[in-house]
């Protein structure tokens, strides 16, 4: 084969094995796969197929169109199989792939194949980290550079990038050998050009090279979502723990105020928040639907009732039906009920009322907390982020716990004036599987709304 079209075949090779690469990591299941550290025997079987199917089809094309002879890959991807899932799934994977060949006559490719993929696998064993695997270059001047500084303090004769390395070209070796002594037996690329030759082992090398580079480049990816995810959900812990002792706290303080004068008032307090501490608990839900936040504020404020006076608290709902079924973020609500004693109505001698409201639109949903009490300024509180710390921890949590959990697509703004009270409202966005059923429950909910004005008792 004339030098210039073995290197254009080089060429459409590496471009081969990148799309294939590439075509296969946008699968999920190929994906868990791949990036599993234990692999069943039947995870094994699933990964080389993945692989050798395609490379598999490659070959047969090769037969079929004997001027495409850049589909075969097949010793570098069972270099890859060892390499990745280790002796069996390379021995498998390179039995698989020399099928064509040996139907075809190449009758060697089938024990080469077996054995590529067994000193493959032998080599993924010998691994200090499997990290190593992933971080394999093609460009073995930069791995003799980081084993010099690397063995600059300590000199080791091992390493295990080097060797990767060595391995790929003396097997590439064997296989040229093999295709001199036996013609015909097995297929190869090569040319009596010095440089084109350099050019063929440097191909190989450059095609496990690239193939790794883009499955560690997704891998790389999907580990930075997961502890972006295991990040986001330990500050949601903290958030949430941080709520819970801040209003047990405060609940304390109101049992202790009862204890001496009034015992019996005391009991049946402490009974009430062992109730609300027990279903704190046993919940470990991030979400629950807003049906269940409300019961949790009429605990809450039945505990609060006593501490404020019984004829100075109203409580007015406002709830559209439809509304209730929607998932809101657990614990969102108390914060902003307690903000409103503790800030709005307990200094009024005469008391007041609290107000609780929702409602739905095609996309959100909206909830109100509104007080009559004595105000603390009109400001939004996206605008305004040096005021969480004097409207109390627990209304700060909760700015912080939606930013957490919905970017910017929540929204809570206060909305206040002196002496006339306060209105905090919170925009929640609906989940797909909301957004479906909207029009559904419109038509049952047909914009009514259950209205319930209670005074605490």
């Amino acid at each position: 084969m004339e030098s210039q079209l073995i290197l254009i075949n080089l060429l459409i090779k590496m471009g081969v094995a990148a799309a294939l690469a590439s075509a296969l990591v946008r699968s999920v299941e190929f994906k868990s796969l791949l990036f599993r550290d234990d692999r069943s025997l039947r995870q094994r079987i699933y990964l080389v197929l993945w692989i050798a199917i395609p490379i598999t089809i490659g070959v047969w094309i090769r037969f079929g169109a004997k001027s495409f002879i850049a589909g075969d890959l097949s010793f570098e991807t069972t270099i890859l199989l060892g390499i990745i899932a280790g002796r069996a799934s390379g021995m498998m994977g390179g039995a698989l792939l020399a099928l064509p060949a040996a139907l075809h006559g190449e009758w060697a490719t089938l024990p080469f194949n077996v054995l590529t993929g067994f000193i493959a696998g032998q080599l993924r064993t010998l691994a200090p980290d499997q990290e190593d695997i992933w971080s394999f270059s093609p460009f073995i001047d930069l791995s003799i550079y980081r084993m010099i500084r690397r063995n600059l303090p300590r000199p080791k004769i091992f390493d295990w990038q080097i060797m990767f390395f060595a391995t790929i070209v003396g097997l590439r070796f064997i296989h040229t050998e093999l295709s001199t002594l036996l013609p015909h037996s097995t297929f190869s690329i090569e040319s009596d050009n010095y440089w084109v030759e350099s050019a063929i082992y440097a191909t190989a090398v450059t095609v496990i090279g690239i193939e790794l580079k883009i499955w560690n480049s997704v891998r790389i990816q999907i580990k930075l979502e997961e502890q972006e995810r295991l990040l986001l959900h330990a500050r949601m812990e903290a958030l949430k723990n941080q709520i819970n002792p801040h209003f047990l706290f405060n609940t304390l303080n109101s049992v202790s105020s009862l204890v001496r004068f009034d015992p019996d008032t005391a009991r049946e307090m402490i009974i009430k928040l062992a109730n609300i501490l027990r279903r704190l608990l046993n919940s470990s839900d991030a979400f629950v639907p807003l049906r269940e936040e409300i019961e949790f504020i009429d605990n809450y404020l039945d505990i609060e009732v006593v501490r404020f006076g019984r004829d100075k608290l109203q409580v007015v709902k406002e709830m559209e039906a439809a509304s209730l079924d929607v998932m809101i973020p657990s614990m969102l609500l108390q914060p902003l009920v307690e903000n409103s004693i503790k800030h709005g109505l307990s200094p009024k001698i005469e008391g007041g009322s609290i107000y609780l409201r929702s409602r739905l639109t095609q996309t959100k949903l909206i909830l109100e907390i509104e007080d009559d009490g004595v105000g603390i300024g009109s400001v939004p509180l996206s605008e305004r982020p040096t005021d969480l710390g004097n409207m109390g921890i627990g209304m700060a949590n909760v700015a912080e716990r939606l930013k957490v959990l919905y970017g910017g697509t929540a929204r809570m703004t206060i909305d206040s004036q002196e002496g006339k009270g306060t209105l905090v409202r919170i925009r929640l966005p609906l989940t797909d599987r909301e957004s479906v059923g909207r029009a559904a429950i419109f038509q049952l909910s047909d914009g009514a709304a259950t209205q319930k004005t209670s005074q605490l008792r």
